[in-house]
């Protein structure tokens, strides 16, 4: 073999190698992959292709100039999940503890470009403990470069986060700006101050987990959107994320074979509704039966459970799902329901997937806390969001559809195109017995029962509301599937523009 291609491959086994055996061997100590191995597994063997293997830092301040590895602590190139092309980086936590340095945002930089030129999908492995201190405002320059391009990329292509290592300080507004963010536990945290920052600045002991850990950030802050017990976990259930988007905002949707009969009936769908309107019932089984091999992709499932988000397919093709949840808090909208279902609403439209919405909600929660935190406007979050989406939009009332979250939830009046109801739906101000006890103020008990079972006769139906074209259609519920496929056949070639504008002003 000629020297120079025995050379290439010298340096390549260096370049692989980043910061060493011993580190490496560390890394796997704390049930970690490497920033190689993590590629391994996320893209289609054989298909990663790397760019700027060779690249090194520029930093001669505190003896960093003897100090050089190839690559300078991440990983980029392309490669394919499931043969469609995507863009990635992956921080090497070997190699100065995976610090973003100039160079190392220039590279993160140059793949972000390119998938924005040709429309494909971003994936960044985020394990760093931060800017490189020793290069000091250039690695902060860095870091600013790398959230201009998060922003001109957003809604563009899609963008997906999986920390799986440390992200603090700056380094967190990047994968905050994307469009979701895996964590594994245990292993992986985000913060913008350190447990001892705070302890210093307001004297509060906490643990890195507690702070910002996979649990917190799924559970209480809603940072991020799933949360896995291990690397391999987080980076099969991102291939499995990427089956359902598209390439980019141009590019149409995904499709694959799918043998489940469009038509297919469900006659355990007629009984899903309890006799009782007080009691609850598991949204999720709907669901289920609906999508295609009951196949559902779950997004921010341990936050705000009285609302469901996630992909699913029909016909082989995906959909967004939005779905009240009675099992939690009635089903009711509250502030972190709103933010959560809001900001899918608008990742669907930003990429034409249509929008399948089941509802059975009471209305918004009351309560001081949360009118003094601002459920006006969050909830207002929700509205604008539907309002504003011009991809096709299916709506199902499944049962209660009461007051101003009756409007919300992809009403008719929010340019829904088909809103179907089925026979047990109870469109209305709010519920019976409220509403009686509001016109009939001072009658007896007696009467305020008998006037109860009459509004109940009146208005607890779906029929009201038909009569005037609200609800397109009151069906069986035993055919919702074939009603919700055959309506996103109808849509498909639907076109429908806003009003030209530089942006809205959405009430952030």
């Amino acid at each position: 073999m000629p020297d120079s291609l025995t050379q290439l491959e010298e340096r390549r086994s260096q370049a692989r190698l980043g910061g060493g055996e011993r580190r490496i061997d560390a890394q796997h100590a704390k049930g970690k992959l490497t920033a190689r191995e993590r590629l391994d597994v996320l893209l289609d063997e054989g298909s990663f292709e790397e760019l700027d293997m060779f690249v090194e830092h520029n930093c001669t301040d505190f003896g960093m100039e003897s100090q050089i590895i190839p690559g300078d602590g991440v990983v980029t190139g392309s490669g394919t999940i499931n043969g469609r092309l995507v863009f990635v980086f992956s921080q090497d936590f070997t190699v100065f503890g995976g610090s973003l340095s100039e160079r190392h945002a220039q590279k993160i930089c140059k793949i972000m470009d390119m998938a924005l030129k040709v429309g494909a999908p971003v994936i960044g492995l985020n394990d760093s403990g931060g800017a490189r201190i020793q290069e000091g405002v250039a690695s902060l320059g860095g870091y600013a470069e790398v959230f201009q391009r998060n922003v001109l990329a957003s809604g563009v292509v899609p963008q997906l986060s999986l920390v799986m290592g440390p992200c603090a300080g700056g380094a967190v507004y990047s994968p905050a700006m994307t469009d979701f963010i895996f964590m594994v536990k245990d292993s992986s945290y985000m913060f913008v101050t350190g447990p001892d920052v705070v302890k210093t600045v307001t004297n509060e002991v906490v643990s890195q987990e507690d702070l910002g850990g996979a649990v917190t950030h799924t559970t209480k802050s809603s940072v991020a959107d799933c949360a896995f017990e291990n690397d391999i976990e987080a980076l099969l259930a991102a291939r499995d994320l990427m089956g359902f988007l598209p390439a980019s905002n141009r590019s149409g949707l995904p499709q694959r074979a799918s043998g489940d009969p469009f038509d297919r009936l469900e006659p355990s769908l007629d009984t899903l509704i309890p006799p009782s309107p007080n009691q609850p019932y598991d949204m999720h089984e709907l669901i289920g039966k609906m999508v295609d091999e009951g196949e559902f992709f779950e997004i921010q499932p341990a936050h705000a459970g009285n609302i469901i988000t996630g992909f699913g397919r029909i016909e082989g093709r995906p959909v967004g799902i939005v779905a009240n949840q009675p099992m939690v808090l009635a089903g009711c909208l509250d502030i972190n329901a709103s933010k959560k279902a809001a900001r899918f609403v608008r990742f669907c439209d930003a990429f034409e997937i249509p929008i399948v919405t089941f509802v059975d909600v009471p209305g918004f929660l009351p309560g001081v806390a949360q009118e003094h935190s601002g459920i006006i406007k969050h909830g207002a979050k929700l509205l604008f969001a539907y309002a504003e989406a011009t991809v096709p939009k299916i709506t199902v009332i499944t049962r209660k559809a009461y007051g101003g979250a009756y409007d919300v939830m992809a009403s008719k009046h929010l340019r829904g195109d088909l809103n179907y109801a089925w026979p047990t739906a109870e469109i209305a101000v709010m519920g019976a017995k409220g509403a009686v006890e509001i016109i009939f103020r001072g009658k007896s008990a007696d009467e305020i029962a008998e006037r109860t079972a009459q509004y109940e006769r009146r208005f607890a139906n779906p029929f009201v509301a038909a009569s005037k074209g609200f609800i397109d259609e009151v069906i069986m519920p035993h055919s919702t599937r074939r009603r919700v496929a055959l309506g996103l056949r109808k849509l498909r070639g639907k076109q429908l523009q806003n009003p030209w504008k530089k942006h809205d002003n959405i009430p952030l």
